[in-house]
């Protein structure tokens, strides 16, 4: 065995280190013991790099992101050594700082971006005020902090005067994100200590936040610490990686040297749990068992109760760092066995991988021509109202229409699938609630089982299926189970109401026991101690669960599982999708799953041989197969998601240029005319931009597909019109050129 040897821990600022921490631990005192949330950590971050830290909810990650501010909120007690280097100056110790200095040390030397964009603004204020405030606090000069301001905005591709007099409220997400960026940035800190910052935000938006902020890293020289849970987006993103596990670091590493050479077994399994875009599914495997209590960590290593290499050395001794390779350590006392005998991927015959994709064409085939839509959605249209403006002149405004959904088709079939994706605010949601009669459809027919669903409710016409019967079998499972489930209601008390009112025929006993029972299906065992918890009680996977039950005692027909998994760590989600599919071959139920994430939705239709469906502002823009849709797409939106996917894999493997435009969605009050992706589409021609394109079946003989786009069709008008790529690009170009005063002869003819 290799004996642990100098770890990274052990450079110097003589190293250029910017922050140096060592044996920095955060304890809390509760009645039932000590919880130690960040655990004798010691590591160095470089001056301008990257440090990426993954880790499981409730890991660490964010006592770790607090402890470089000295700011764990009381009754926590942070302990140790935290000294930054500045360019020039002598070491700070930061946890011996006064309150002043403090204050001062925050936003001018280390600035923190925080997870919920949202939540770190005063909604009844303008974003300038957030910025004047902030300048004013720390003694700077305003009206220079505020063209600072500008070309931060500017650099975040952010138009500055519209953003700095908007609200809040009057930003999307990602503006809000780059909007936050901007002002940890505008004290001109030399580190920026980023907790989950696109946690909350769409593949698209993701992709473009993490492209931004390896530019404004470049352009101010920071030092980045970018704390998540989700490791494909870190390796995009990161120099070195940092994996917590139990409050601790078990290994650090160059990001594709981890990617490629994982040597604990928490990180590989970690590796292997993740759903993405290229592995097999086969290979996906969640993670055995649980993290541990803080107040109730395993002596020796932390991971030895879940890891297959665990012995009586790992029960007894807690490991030191072990040198693997140049900078990367690990703490494993059975490292060198990893590599070998947990592997992140498994071989797989060709032929087998072919078959089993014809195969799934055909189920899907036959199940379309053998029976009729549980679900069928056709036309439907869902257009609110919205006024925007503000004061009086409110009451006399005429109101604004959002078409939310405009235009779209789909069927569900009994034990199907059907994964709609895309961006925030496209109106996925809206359809999933359209679909199972939550929302009722301005346009266009909801039909269940023949039915149209809002007849039978209103009992017009001959109804063949009373409407009762309808909201039962059509459930819904929502994003967050902790809003979801009544937090003054225990676990029996939830489940059982749902029972009352539908099976009357049950008495107390026998409701208890169909509840035992179902907790102890879904892996909540043993059951009795579930019962009576109350839902803050439970993790956010175990509130999943308690969800997922509380639609499945329905025995419903379709549920429509609203981003199901986005809030769950990446090692959890294929557990619960697999469950989730255990359950459907139980109940004979059908999925209508909303998500943003291409990979999980994936995962679940390929090994249900279901349907994507790409939404973009309110439009069904291409459904097919998972591999159509992944390894052909045919839309450039599809293509745009596809690109936008986070995927484990290195530098040399990635293509790094963005198949979009444009980076924010546009207004959905005030959609493009003609094809509504045109004006972020790298293909848009000028017949884009005036008509709209239908839904064509582009399958062929590769089973099942639909798409809206011009480019799928051989003979049209679109292969002769001119490009409007080329036409703003050059508008754009000009119009830099007068502004900079710097237009030449040749330029401008």
């Amino acid at each position: 065995m290799v004996e642990p040897g100098a770890t990274n821990t052990d450079r110097t600022a003589a190293d250029d280190a910017v922050l140096e921490v060592r044996n920095a631990t955060v304890r809390f005192g509760m009645e039932r013991g000590e919880s130690r949330v960040l655990d004798d950590v010691s590591i160095d971050i470089s001056r301008n790099e990257i440090l990426g830290v993954v880790g499981e909810s409730g890991s660490g990650k964010s006592m770790f992101a607090s402890a470089f501010l000295d700011a764990v909120v009381d009754p926590g007690i942070l302990s140790g050594e935290i000294t930054y280097y500045p360019e020039s100056g002598e070491p700070v110790d930061v946890l011996d700082l006064s309150k002043k200095e403090l204050n001062q040390f925050r936003w001018e030397e280390i600035a923190m971006v925080f997870q919920g964009a949202m939540s770190s603004f005063n909604p009844v204020r303008r974003v300038e005020t957030h910025f004047v405030e902030t300048l004013s606090a720390h003694g700077y000069d305003v009206s220079e902090g505020l063209e600072r301001t500008r070309t931060l905005l500017s650099d975040l591709y952010m138009d500055p005067e519209r953003v700095l007099n908007s609200y809040p409220h009057e930003l999307s997400g990602g503006m809000k994100q780059r909007v936050l960026i901007a002002l940890s940035l505008v004290l001109e800190p030399e580190v920026l200590v980023m907790d989950e910052p696109t946690a909350a935000l769409d593949l698209l938006m993701q992709r473009s936040i993490i492209s931004l902020i390896e530019e404004i890293k470049e352009k101010y020289d920071l030092t980045i610490v970018f704390i998540t849970h989700d490791l494909p987006l870190v390796v995009d993103l990161a120099d070195r990686i940092g994996v917590l596990y139990a409050f601790e670091f078990i290994e650090i590493g160059p990001a594709d040297e981890l990617l490629e050479t994982a040597a604990h077994p928490y990180t590989r399994a970690l590796l292997r749990s993740t759903p993405n875009l290229t592995a097999p599914i086969e290979a996906m495997r969640p993670i055995q068992g649980s993290a541990p209590d803080p107040v109730n960590v395993p002596a020796g290593c932390s991971y030895h109760t879940r890891c297959p290499l665990s012995d009586g050395l790992c029960e007894s001794e807690d490991p030191e760092a072990y040198r693997v390779d140049g900078n990367h350590d690990v703490h494993c006392h059975h490292w060198e066995r990893a590599s070998e005998e947990i592997p992140i991927s498994e071989e797989y015959d060709e032929s087998d991988l072919e078959r089993w994709e014809s195969e799934s064409t055909v189920r899907r085939r036959s199940r379309e021509a053998n029976g009729e839509p549980v679900v069928s959605l056709t036309d439907v249209e869902v257009h609110f109202e919205s006024n925007q403006s503000e004061g009086l002149m409110s009451i006399f405004a005429d109101p604004e229409i959002v078409k939310a959904v405009d235009g779209v088709s789909v069927d569900i079939y009994e034990n199907d699938v059907v994964v709609l994706v895309g961006e925030s605010g496209c109106g996925k949601t809206t359809l999933g609630k359209t679909a199972v009669g939550l929302e009722e459809p301005t346009g266009g027919a909801v039909e269940y089982r023949g039915q149209d669903v809002w007849e039978a409710k209103r009992g017009e016409g001959d109804v063949s299926i009373p409407f009762e019967e309808i909201r039962r079998s059509l459930q819904v499972v929502h994003q967050d189970p902790g809003a979801a489930l009544n937090s003054y209601r225990r676990v029996a008390s939830s489940l059982e109401e749902p029972l009352i009112r539908w099976y009357d025929d049950l008495d107390g006993n026998d409701r208890r026991q169909r509840i035992l029972s179902m907790l102890e299906h879904v892996g909540m065992s043993p059951p009795e101690d579930y019962i009576e918890r109350y839902p803050h009680q439970l993790s956010g996977g175990e509130q999943q669960r308690v969800a997922l039950i509380r639609a499945m005692l329905m025995n419903p027909d379709v549920i429509l599982a609203d981003e199901p998994v986005s809030a769950l760590d990446v090692s959890l989600r294929v557990e619960m999708m697999d469950l989730m599919l255990e359950l459907q071959d139980t109940f004979d139920t059908s999925y209508l799953f909303i998500s943003h994430d291409l990979s999980n939705a994936r995962y679940i239709t390929e090994k249900t041989d279901g349907l994507i469906g790409v939404v973009y502002l309110g439009k069904l823009v291409e459904i097919g197969t998972p591999d159509q849709i992944i390894n052909d797409p045919q839309h450039p939106y599809t293509q745009a998601l596809c690109w936008a996917t986070p995927e484990l894999m290195t530098d040399d493997e990635r293509n790094e240029e963005s198949p979009m435009r444009k980076i924010d969605i546009p207004d959905p009050t005030d959609p493009p005319s003609g094809c509504r992706y045109h004006t972020r589409c790298p293909e848009a021609r000028e017949v884009c931009r005036r008509d709209e394109p239908e839904m064509v079946d582009t399958s062929g003989d590769d089973g099942y597909r639909r798409t809206a786009c011009f480019r799928t069709l051989e003979d049209h008008e679109y292969w002769r019109s001119e490009s409007i790529v080329d036409e703003e690009g050059a508008a754009a170009a000009v119009e830099s050129a007068v502004d900079g005063d710097e237009l030449t002869a040749e330029e401008s003819g």
